[in-house]
């Protein structure tokens, strides 16, 4: 494993691409509603970081992927394909990812929406996604381990009886979109990796209404689905670790 440690400077680029991502999240809201096509609300969004922003849609063409946003609807876990075939409609509950390169540095980061009146059962469940985000990322301090943010997310998850998805999971990001190292969601305190200031990773857990089992797409080879076709939420942010704790890069102004 080879982690690659930010300078200050490096890190300001960071914030500054994270800004754009999380700026990027609070301005599809409005435009998230019923009869909208996934893939209008992507255009939306490529338009604004291209032309607003003057940045980069990092998974428009990374390794073939077709747009500049992943946006996964109801029991679709991740790297959702946007489409004009894709109307939402009321009670959807959806998760889009954004990921904005500036000045040579990536900022990651989704959020789940609501589509008009959503059961109380999606609800929670989306609910206890963000609060295994923030528990993941309260554990994040120079000293502590990977295992330790995997363990406290599974714990809260599987709580609450979701199954906590284990094939896909965070990652190390900066220059590259995906570096060292791998920031599992589920796992056992005090192992993997030892958390360093400079460190620069998403925390992006996924759980499932139903069992933790997914399938991806043979026809697209880039959508995951639940097995069991029942729901599921994520929830992700790019953090930095520093020597006094850790600093979320994307946070959105209405979290702050």
């Amino acid at each position: 494993m080879s982690i690659q440690l930010k300078t200050s400077a490096e890190i300001g680029k960071m914030r500054v691409a994270g800004r754009l991502a999380a700026e990027v999240l609070e301005m599809i809201g409005e435009h998230v509603r019923a009869g909208v096509s996934t893939g209008e609300l992507d255009r939306i969004c490529h338009r604004h970081i291209v032309e607003k922003q003057e940045a980069v849609p990092a998974p428009l063409n990374y390794r073939g992927f077709p747009r500049a946003t992943c946006i996964s609807v109801n029991h679709v876990v991740c790297h959702g394909i946007p489409s004009e075939r894709k109307i939402l409609k009321n009670g959807d509950i959806l998760n889009i990812d954004i990921t904005v390169i500036k000045d040579g540095f990536h900022g990651d980061t989704s959020k789940m929406f609501f589509v008009g009146n959503v059961p109380e059962h999606a609800r929670r469940l989306v609910r206890i996604a963000r609060e295994c985000l923030f528990k993941g990322i309260e554990a994040a301090r120079p000293g502590a381990r990977l295992g330790d943010i995997g363990h406290i997310i599974q714990r809260h998850g599987e709580a609450h009886h979701y199954g906590i998805v284990r094939e896909y999971c965070g990652h190390g990001i900066g220059r590259a979109f995906h570096e060292d190292p791998q920031v599992l969601h589920y796992g056992t305190p005090g192992t993997g990796a030892e958390l360093r200031a400079g460190m620069t990773f998403t925390i992006e857990p996924m759980l499932n209404a139903g069992t933790r089992h997914t399938r991806l797409s043979s026809q697209d080879g880039w959508t995951v689905t639940t097995r069991d076709r029942r729901l599921s939420a994520q929830w992700e942010h790019t953090i930095a670790i520093h020597e006094d704790g850790c600093e979320v890069l994307t946070l959105r102004e209405e979290e702050r």
